[in-house]
Formats: C-alpha cells, sequence, structure tokens
C-alpha cells in the first residue's frame, strides 16, 4: 500500500510547489515584461532492479539517484522560474522525488525542496561579470542532479559522493569570446543549505572551464573548507579536474579524475580519489549509447563508509541505452555492474559484486 500512495503524495507536492511558483513568478512579472521570464518543468520517472535484493527496497548507502529497488517511482520532477534582464538575473526551482527525499536528507525541512534560489548582479555593462547569490547548482563536476544533461542514466561514483548543490556567493566572469568561464566561490560548506553552527568558518571554491577548440572543454574545479562530522572538524581540499572531446560528430569522450584529502582526529592525512571514462556514440539522430568505467578508491572511509578492513576501492561498469521519442520525452535504460575489494554489497548475505538494471522515462515541458 505504501507504494500505491507514493505517487499520489509526489503529485500532491507538486500541485503546492506550482503555486508557490505560480506566486513568486506574478510578482516578478509585475516587475518587467514577461519577456524576461521563463518557466519551465521536468519529470523523471523510473524502475530499477537491483539484483542483491536489498530488504529495505534500497540501493547502497552512496546512492542518491534511482534509490529505490523494484518500484515504479519518480527520481527527480521540479518546476523552474528564470527571470532574466540585462543585469539582474533570479533562479527559482522547487523539486521532489527521491533523489531529492535522500540527497538532501541532512538539510532541514524548509530547505529540501529548493533546488535552486538564487538572484545575480551584473555590476558592470560592458563585462561579462556577474555576483551569484543563495542556492545554485554545485561548480564541481561534469554531472548535475538532471539526468537529461547526462550521457549515463545514472551518475557515476564520481558525481554521487560530491555536491551536487552548493549555497553561498560566486563571482563568475566570462571573457568576451565566451570560451573562458571564471569563478570564485564563497560557501556555507560541502553540499550544504543551512550552517547549524554559526562558528563554522566559510569554505572556498574555484572554477575554470576553458574551451580552446570547439571540440575540447577543459575544466578545473575545487573546494577548500572545514567539514563538521559528529565528533570531526576537519579540513577538506578537493581537487576536481575533467576534460570533454568531441572526436567526431558521432562519438565524444569525458575523462574525469577527483582527488581530495581530509585530516583526521589525530592530524593524519588521507587521500581518495576516482578516475571515469565514459564514451558517448550517436547511432541515429534520436538514439545513442553511452559507456562508463570508474573506479572509486576510499580506504581510509573519508567519503563512504564501510567498516571493513580495505574501505571502499571498487570497480564500476554501465552501458546505456537513449532514445529520443519526441523532442520533449526521452527513454533511457542501463545495466551496471560495481566490484568491490571487500563484500560492502548487502542484501541477504554481504557480497563483491553489485549489479542492477534501470529504465527510465524523461519528460520536459
Amino acid at each position: 500500500m505504501r507504494h500505491s500512495i507514493f505517487p499520489v503524495i509526489l503529485l500532491m507536492r507538486l500541485t503546492s510547489l506550482l503555486a508557490l511558483l505560480l506566486t513568486t513568478v506574478n510578482g516578478f512579472a509585475q516587475v518587467d515584461s514577461a519577456k524576461s521570464l521563463k518557466l519551465n518543468g521536468y519529470v523523471e520517472t523510473y524502475y530499477s532492479y537491483d539484483f542483491s535484493r536489498p530488504n529495505n527496497f534500497e540501493k547502497p548507502d552512496y546512492n542518491y539517484n534511482y534509490k529505490k529497488h523494484n518500484q515504479i517511482n519518480v527520481n527527480l520532477a521540479f518546476l523552474r522560474a528564470s527571470y532574466q534582464t540585462k543585469r539582474i538575473r533570479s533562479n527559482l526551482a522547487l523539486m521532489t522525488g527521491t533523489y531529492a527525499k535522500y540527497n538532501l536528507s541532512a538539510e532541514p525541512d524548509w530547505a529540501k525542496p529548493l533546488m535552486e534560489a538564487n538572484v545575480g548582479y551584473k555590476p558592470f555593462e560592458q563585462h561579462h561579470f556577474w555576483i551569484d547569490a543563495g542556492v545554485m547548482p554545485s561548480h564541481i563536476g561534469f554531472e548535475s542532479a538532471v539526468g537529461n544533461d547526462c550521457w549515463n542514466l545514472t551518475r557515476s561514483l564520481l558525481a554521487e559522493n560530491s555536491p551536487y548543490y552548493e549555497s553561498g556567493v560566486k563571482l563568475n566572469y566570462t571573457n568576451e569570446k565566451e570560451n573562458l568561464f571564471l569563478a570564485f566561490l564563497v560557501l556555507n560548506g560541502w553540499q550544504r543549505i543551512e550552517v547549524t553552527d554559526w562558528g563554522q568558518t566559510p569554505s572556498f571554491g574555484v572554477q575554470v572551464n576553458y574551451k580552446p577548440s570547439n571540440a575540447l572543454t577543459l575544466n578545473y574545479s575545487n573546494f577548500m573548507g572545514r567539514v563538521k562530522l559528529e565528533s570531526i572538524n576537519a579540513l577538506r581540499v578537493f581537487h576536481n579536474l575533467f576534460a570533454i572531446y568531441e572526436a567526431s560528430p558521432r562519438i565524444s569522450f569525458i575523462i574525469g579524475f577527483d582527488i581530495g584529502t581530509q585530516q583526521d582526529n589525530d592530524k593524519n592525512l588521507n587521500v581518495w580519489y576516482t578516475p571515469v571514462l565514459i564514451s558517448k556514440v550517436n547511432l541515429t539522430q534520436k538514439s545513442k549509447i553511452a559507456g562508463r568505467l570508474e573506479y572509486y578508491s576510499d580506504k581510509q572511509q573519508i567519503i563512504i563508509p564501510t567498516a571493513t578492513a580495505n574501505g571502499y576501492q571498487t570497480f564500476g561498469a554501465s552501458v546505456n541505452y537513449d532514445y529520443q521519442i519526441t523532442p520533449k520525452i526521452l527513454c533511457r535504460a542501463e545495466l551496471k555492474q560495481y566490484a568491490s575489494k571487500d563484500p560492502i554489497f548487502k542484501s541477504q548475505s554481504n557480497s563483491n559484486n553489485h549489479s542492477s538494471a534501470a529504465v527510465a522515462f524523461v519528460v520536459k515541458f
């Protein structure tokens, strides 16, 4: 019964969110013309099957997308209002779904529906320099919570265990050729909206995104700040690098690498890292396939606790097929396999391997 009621609850939440969104939109519309205002929505439903058949119907703790096993569910649904003039811009996006439930579980109830809530100001009319503040998508990584923007149906281990969102102030600059983007950020912390301890110092981040040609994008992003978890108050430094290369109109590649360091209570410096390789092939105008190879090493269990001797050291491989049914409807299917050094995958009995399959339908409006 719980499973059959869940979509109804989601619909009720979306209706409430829509009412709030329209109220905000009407306020914007009174200030400027309707041409400056844009509305869009997104719904991503899925069915995922975990071959280890977990008793709690949930995927492993380090997965925040497509979390439910053997259920038809909503991963992410949101409504967004965007307002922009030459020197002012603002975004409000309210969401629901299993992604919001699990990835924002540490946030207060009022913050859990917030996907975006930010305003920006352009102080110089002749320069592409903006100051943005509020809740924003993360400046780290090449994947986002919006599945339609990602090459693979599920997110990489790299993305699932680094920030999807952030809150703070961002100073960003784009050059006239629009092939260089620079940003400096002052943040509330590692994927945090509300900071409960007012004595906590701010965190910082930098992003450099450069396109030397139309076929190649290079990116470096970082994070530096103190992370408070129970009895730990440690300095975390994190680096994210990736390159996107379009070898031809049909074939593209992403190469990514993350590495982070953090001190423990004994002042020891612990390291985790993860490389990833993704390839995409456009079969036709409406269909494509993508494959991913990845490895995540967190022996000291800084990001992913396992309570095992070797921590989280896992290889992953996946392949997915996408078919664009209409310009606004996308169908996706994926098979994925994990292989770990320790038996960390819990089901009827602990195992070193984990396999899953997923199907998703994405609707944009």
